[in-house]
């Protein structure tokens, strides 16, 4: 028993201590005086963003950019919205050019004409 609420104190101390960091260390929660406190929200990245943001760092070469849309989501997940904005973008391609998506999809690729 004693073991558990050791382990919630922890968890507490541990909480408080990153608010304190996130605060830097001031008491009065990072506050200027007179502003109201927002409530946090964080939303959870969703998939398809994940995606956005993992092509273009691949396309600008940015391996942090890419690393941390990566840490957002599962690799499978990460894998079907990569494949849904490849889909995405080739279809929008082809209907600017006036060409098939398989076509487009091979000029993109560098591949001879089919």
């Amino acid at each position: 028993m004693s073991e558990g609420i050791r382990k919630t104190w922890g968890r507490v101390l541990a909480g408080t201590r990153a608010q304190a960091r996130r605060d830097g260390g001031r008491s009065d929660g990072g506050r200027v005086e007179g502003e109201r406190r927002r409530p946090e929200r964080k939303r959870p990245h969703n998939l398809f963003e994940a995606a956005a943001v993992y092509v273009s760092g691949c396309a600008e070469d940015d391996q942090d950019r890419i690393d941390e849309a990566a840490g957002w989501v599962s690799p499978e997940a990460l894998s079907f919205g990569v494949n849904e904005l490849a889909c995405r973008a080739v279809i929008a391609l082809a209907r600017e050019r006036g060409e098939s998506p398989r076509t487009v999809a091979r000029e993109l690729l560098g591949l001879p004409p089919a």
